[in-house]
């Protein structure tokens, strides 16, 4: 609004120079007539004649700068009001894009006090059932509660709207696709499929708590799903897409174990995440320099360590200095000493061709760790590398 604000200003500025500027040589041309007809015909002063004549000429000039300047005020009006007919509407309620999802039955659902899936520093998930038995995952996001003014602009809302709007229409099968959102004053509350065995920490977890088995091959299915979600956002998706907060809680995973990456593009909307303690944001990211699709490949790379060692990147074990201080420096260490096989998870160890795979994937997942990069591969390369190994 401010810079439309400006816009309108500088607009009624012209204006008022187009208006100066016309009554000038409107002025000039008069005097001259004045002049011409007070004179006999037979006058042949030479002076007088050269006057005229500049004056002629500068009425001439003039008139040529007042249509100039005219074009261009009326070229900048035009702009303004394509731009305000462009602009995307400021909408309120529910936006639905999926058909199974209906206004009504989705305010009904927002209403009731729903069961609590979990939350982040973002946000809150809960699980809610639609009138029509429609089971939905719903995340609230509260990005507006901390009452700064510009978080609290209009404009900043806006451009969370436009992102949902982009998000919405991304359709792989690997991506956890927007099926609706609602937008308050102080929230948007977005609307998921729910995803029955949770995400990819839930899952690992149960691992570490003998109450659930993933074998090699169902890990090494999540990792290509991860890969290929990424690739599709990297490659595929116009405008380019990163990710910003892959970890494990943000993998969700369906009936038959198969991921779909969730809040993809979200955490740069978001202020208020700190990645820096998730312990998968790679180096660049938390010395603040640019986020690039190659810190997608870095948590990617934590990711596929999870999936091989069992071991999250903020167990305790890190701290310790056998370990180097990190996943990635402990499986590089391992690596290098040609003991990779010590880090694997012992719950996956089986046929030889698979842990052939296993230290494979090892050493896929250090280059993906790599502190520089420029020396990590992309999520193109990634694919035909994981999808290359027998076992998948």
């Amino acid at each position: 609004m401010a810079k439309m604000r400006g816009c309108i200003v500088t607009a009624a500025l012209l204006l008022l120079l187009l208006l100066c500027l016309h009554q000038t040589p409107v002025e000039c041309k008069e005097r001259l007539i004045r002049q011409l007809s007070s004179q006999p015909s037979s006058a042949t002063k030479p002076q007088e004649f050269k006057i005229g004549f500049k004056r002629v000429l500068l009425s001439i000039v003039l008139g040529i700068l007042t249509g100039l300047i005219g074009a261009i005020l009326f070229a900048l009006l035009i702009k303004i009001a394509v731009q305000y007919i462009n602009q995307t509407p400021f909408l309120k309620g529910p936006v639905i894009f999926s058909p199974k999802i209906s206004s009504k039955t989705l305010q009904s659902a927002l209403a009731n006090e729903n069961q609590l899936l979990g939350s982040s520093s973002n946000g809150k998930y809960y699980k809610t059932v639609l009138d029509n038995g429609l089971t939905v995952a719903v995340k609230v996001l509260e990005p507006f509660d901390s009452g700064s003014p510009e978080m609290q602009s209009k404009s900043v809302k806006r451009r969370i709207q436009q992102e949902l709007e982009v998000l919405a229409s991304l359709r792989h099968r690997h991506l956890r696709s927007l099926r609706a959102y609602v937008r308050e004053s102080d929230r948007f509350s977005l609307v998921y499929d729910y995803m029955p065995m949770g995400s990819l920490e839930d899952a690992m977890n149960g691992v570490r708590e003998n109450h659930l088995e993933l074998r090699w091959d169902v890990r090494l299915r999540i990792a290509v799903g991860v890969i290929k979600g990424l690739q599709y956002l990297h490659f595929i998706c116009v405008p380019q897409i990163l990710h910003y907060n892959l970890k494990p809680t943000n993998v969700m995973l369906d009936a038959e174990f198969e991921p779909r990456l969730a809040d993809c593009g979200l955490a740069k909307l978001m202020p208020n995440i700190d990645r820096a303690t998730s312990g998968y944001c790679s180096p660049e990211c938390l010395q603040n320099c640019r986020y690039t699709d190659k810190s997608d490949i870095f948590s990617f790379g934590m990711i596929l360590g999870v999936l091989l060692t069992g071991r999250y990147p903020t167990d305790s074990f890190f701290r310790e200095a056998v370990s180097g201080g990190s996943l990635g420096q402990w499986l590089r260490h391992l690596q290098q000493a040609g003991e990779a096989h010590e880090a694997l998870d012992k719950s996956i160890l089986g046929e030889e061709v698979e842990e052939d795979d296993m230290l494979m994937a090892v050493r896929i997942a250090v280059v993906c760790l790599s502190d520089s990069p420029g020396d990590r591969p992309s999520s193109d390369e990634l694919v035909a590398m994981l999808t290359q190994l027998h076992s998948f």
